[in-house]
């Protein structure tokens, strides 16, 4: 069963809402986020990378950097830019985004689930980026980031929510990337806990994005669990924030490589190994999208190609080297580009689908990159086959949008 509770959430005043709203920490770097917060003084940027309101001579794990969220946060709530409901309420976050909307179901999931595996995961976590998450969970003594998970459809669920949505929003915003976010308190118990019966009715839940923020806080559950050998389950630390979504709202965006070199090969030598393991037709200047699963886009010299597997290339039993990534990895990027780990190795770089394929272009054309490849977009229901076969996906397998907010909701921990 999936269990999910209700919380006294801290979020925003309704007023301040879109000043608070911030893109989740992971999707900049510590540069970008300082000009990020440039002329925005409640953005919760601030909390999340709070080196950005220090010295650039600090370092970003500096043991002040974290002290120095605790400060920011403070800074919000002294300032009543945010404040704490006085009971244990469900939410409901809506996105919009060029006409498709999602709307999730804001809760605090189970560490026990996760432990146990109710809670299914698809990808690893880096040891550096886990270590950081956990110590500013801890020291804020808060989960601040909503960790977006998915369940497999279903109609009660989507009927209550359907339904509680005909009232008006408290918050009603539009932030400057274009996509709206609208925000329903749930603060009626027996509708709270007909949407808590009907969750464990559930199988499973499902970590769409943020494995960083679910592992920290669990990591952060344990600590707290050895310091209170008499807990008992039911204290704030043994939950974790979450924005729980029906897959059939959810889209997953392409996740594209880009490679600086051909690993020595010449140009004749690396297109004689392509073909090999792929059928190479040109499509010349016109950008090309992959069309369906095992085609990819080849980007050379100013020209496109298309390239299609070959049968015999992959097993389309298998969960996780069916996937497009792992075909693309298994066939080209490591034995023929050579790229052994793509997690660590500095030859291969990420362009996540909501930049396009022209940043694809721009890369390779100012001789930054040498080859780039466009993919076929992983789907909902393989990501969700991968977690049930208990299985990691290759790195860098999906790119959801639009992106949750931080800062709408904060789950404190004591």
């Amino acid at each position: 069963m999936a269990k999910i509770r209700a919380f006294k959430a801290i979020r925003p005043v309704t007023k301040y809402a879109s000043e608070v709203a911030a893109l989740p920490y992971d999707v900049m770097n510590s540069e970008e986020a300082r000009l990020e917060i440039q002329g925005k003084p409640n953005s919760f940027m601030r909390i999340d990378r709070p080196e950005t309101t220090l010295d650039k001579s600090i370092d970003i794990y500096d043991e002040r950097v974290y002290q120095q969220a605790v400060i920011n946060m403070n800074s919000l709530l002294e300032r009543g830019i945010m404040q704490q409901d006085s009971t244990a309420n469900l939410y409901l976050y809506e996105l919009t985004m060029d006409g498709r909307s999602q709307t999730g179901v804001v809760c605090c999931a189970s560490v026990d689930e996760y432990l146990n595996e109710t809670i299914k995961k698809h990808e690893k976590t880096r040891a550096d980026k886990l270590a950081d998450r956990i110590k500013h969970v801890d020291v804020l003594d808060a989960n601040t980031g909503p960790i977006f998970l998915a369940y497999k459809k279903q109609e009660e669920i989507n009927t209550i929510v359907n339904q509680y949505k005909q009232n008006k929003p408290e918050s009603d915003f539009t932030s400057p990337d274009g996509v709206t976010h609208r925000i329903w308190v749930i603060d009626n118990q027996e509708i709270i806990q007909q949407l808590v019966n009907e969750f464990a009715k559930l199988d499973a839940l499902y970590i769409a994005d943020g494995h960083h923020r679910c592992a920290s806080g669990v990591e952060v559950a344990k600590k707290r669990r050895a310091e209170n050998p008499g807990y008992s389950g039911d204290e704030e630390f043994n939950y974790f924030l979450a924005v729980v979504f029906s897959d059939h709202e959810l889209k997953i965006l392409d996740y594209n490589r880009v490679v600086k070199d051909l690993n020595g090969l010449s140009e004749e030598k690396f297109f004689a190994k392509v073909e090999e393991k792929f059928t190479v037709e040109s499509v010349g200047d016109q950008i090309y999208h992959p069309q369906a699963k095992a085609e990819f886009g080849m980007y050379y010299q100013n020209e496109w190609y298309k390239l299609t597997a070959r049968p015999g290339t992959f097993d389309p039993d298998d969960p996780v080297n069916s996937l497009d990534v792992a075909i693309m990895q298994n066939n080209l990027l490591q034995p023929i580009l050579g790229i052994k780990d793509p997690r660590t190795d500095q030859r291969i770089d990420f362009v996540g689908g909501i930049r396009g394929l022209t940043e694809l272009e721009r890369r390779v054309d100012c001789g930054e990159m040498k080859v780039a490849f466009s993919m076929y977009p992983t789907s909902i229901s393989e990501l969700f086959a991968v977690a049930d076969a208990n299985e990691l996906m290759p790195p860098k397998s999906t790119w959801f949008e639009p992106k949750l907010r931080s800062g709408l909701f904060i789950h404190k921990l004591s």
